[in-house]
């Protein structure tokens, strides 16, 4: 079995298990990584945007921390500069986080101990789950023991969390003296990262082959459904993926 680094255990028989509160510590120690500094140059950059258009450092601070996921903090940001009301600004939000529920109910159960997890520890974990973490769990906490994970998952997103939310806050004070062109790269750095590592953590074809439909479909939706691309490039990209792999496979059977 390998296990992720840092979190090496010894088969000695008289070494004793480690506790939740050692598996937490490893988790926080493993934020400490390439994917979290990215992550927090990407809200470097939203303190930009965030000050730009008007937000307060308190209300900045509340939206990171909150809502967590950097693509909604970015449409509830557009909508309020763009005057947009509590409703459809709700709606938008919604919408662009909807992505994160069928992440959650994939990783749920795979940190939950049966009989055991009580079900606060899962809505603190669940709060966590964006794409950075959610690759990172992907990757590394099926080769712990189950009553390791949500420990060392709970670990490494409050770490990772607390280090941008504290970034954040320097950089909405710091960023008036940033080049804008230096801000915009950090804002970008966010979405590469995000297509690198979903791309590296599929494990069947036909997730590379929705990736690369929805990179074609993406422009088109964005020059004919402003707006609403994101929502149409997945759910026309995933179906027509879905429908083609079933007449794929059933042509060959």
């Amino acid at each position: 079995m390998t296990v992720p680094e840092g979190t090496e255990q010894s088969n000695l028989p008289d070494e004793p298990p480690r506790t939740g509160r050692q598996w937490f510590l490893l988790g926080a120690r493993a934020a400490i990584s390439i994917p979290a500094l990215i992550l927090t140059a990407a809200f470097v950059g939203y303190a930009g945007l965030a000050r730009e258009t008007g937000l307060t450092l308190p209300e900045t601070l509340a939206m990171t921390g909150l809502i967590w996921a950097l693509p909604s903090i970015v449409v509830l940001t557009g909508a309020l500069s763009s005057g947009m009301g509590l409703i459809p600004a709700s709606i938008a939000v919604a919408l662009a986080s909807v992505r994160l529920m069928p992440m959650t109910m994939a990783l749920m159960p795979m940190v939950k101990v049966p009989g055991k997890t009580k079900t606060w520890h899962l809505l603190i974990a669940s709060h966590f789950v964006a794409v950075t973490a959610w690759v990172f769990a992907m990757r590394n906490l099926p080769d712990l023991p189950r009553e390791a994970r949500l420990p060392y998952f709970t670990g490494f997103g409050a770490s990772v969390t607390s280090f941008v939310f504290c970034m954040t806050g320097i950089a909405y004070m710091a960023v008036e003296r940033m080049p804008d062109v230096v801000a915009g790269a950090l804002v970008l750095l966010t979405p590469v990262y995000f297509l690198c590592s979903l791309w590296g953590a599929a494990r069947l074809n036909v997730d590379k082959i929705a990736m690369v439909v929805g990179l074609a479909l993406g422009p088109v939706f964005f020059l004919y459904l402003p707006g609403l691309d994101l929502l149409w490039t997945g759910l026309v990209g995933g179906t027509a993926t879905y429908l083609g792999m079933r007449v794929l496979r059933g042509g060959r059977s």
